[in-house]
């Protein structure tokens, strides 16, 4: 049976016939993925004990992020814990400044990363070079800034700071978009991370870009993620690390 599928496949492959479906392959992919991501929504919003769900609500209030992080911040007694934010994708710094202020320990350390230059690359309706925005000013001396691709910015930064995962609650703030900076960031922080650490995702529901980076991580990496919170229908979410 193996010897007739290989010879099919390899037929196929000679023919060439797949080039004809090939304009259409971005809708299969989207297709394929949504159906993946409204499975999860199904079996994830069984469950009662998430600290906020608002599923389903018609559109979207993107203020309804900073409900999720007190909610979740709340419960997990973060606002005098020492922590180690790292945030990809801080773009005006809204969500940074958030954490920022709310959390009131000397000793925590902000990281935020960022090109500083708009997107890399397009993403949904949005060019590349999109969503530009300057380093935020900010005062606070626990926060730092780090100009640039993360697979440019990501590993210096841990090989510097390393230590600081040990001794600290880790919050790490997904909200850089595109799939490739997402699952770029996930698999390099992904021996740093330890059981309770919380991971923020600010567009979960687009299934080619965090939802697809989220899969392919949870799955290649066996890391089991516990939901927590969701706001906007899942696109804001809040993991914590089993």
């Amino acid at each position: 049976m193996f010897k007739y599928v290989k010879n099919i496949k390899d037929f196929l492959i000679f023919s060439r016939i797949f080039l004809l479906t090939k304009p259409f392959s971005g809708l299969f992919k989207t297709v394929s993925n949504f159906s993946l991501f409204t499975a999860w929504v199904n079996t994830v919003n069984k469950d009662k004990s998430l600290l906020i769900n608002d599923f389903y609500v018609a559109g979207r209030d993107h203020s309804k992020r900073y409900k999720l992080y007190e909610k979740v911040a709340n419960s997990l007694e973060l606002e005098n814990k020492k922590i180690n934010y790292m945030e990809f994708g801080v773009a005006s710094g809204n969500s940074y400044k958030w954490w920022l202020n709310y959390n009131k320990n000397t000793e925590s350390h902000f990281a935020g990363f960022d090109t500083f230059e708009g997107l890399p690359e397009s993403w949904g309706g949005y060019k590349k070079g999109a969503m530009s925005f300057q380093i935020p000013d900010v005062t606070d001396e626990r926060a730092e800034f780090y100009k640039g691709l993360f697979q440019e910015t990501l590993n210096p930064f841990l090989d510097k700071n390393g230590n600081r995962f040990a001794d600290s609650f880790t919050i790490i703030h997904l909200d850089a978009d595109l799939f490739t900076a997402t699952i770029f960031a996930l698999s390099q922080l992904y021996k740093f991370l330890k059981k309770g650490d919380l991971i923020l995702f600010d567009e979960l529901c687009v299934p080619n870009h965090e939802f697809l980076a989220y899969k392919i991580f949870t799955e290649s990496f066996s890391v089991k993620l516990k939901l927590i919170g969701a706001v906007n229908n899942f696109y804001q979410v809040a993991f914590i690390v089993e």
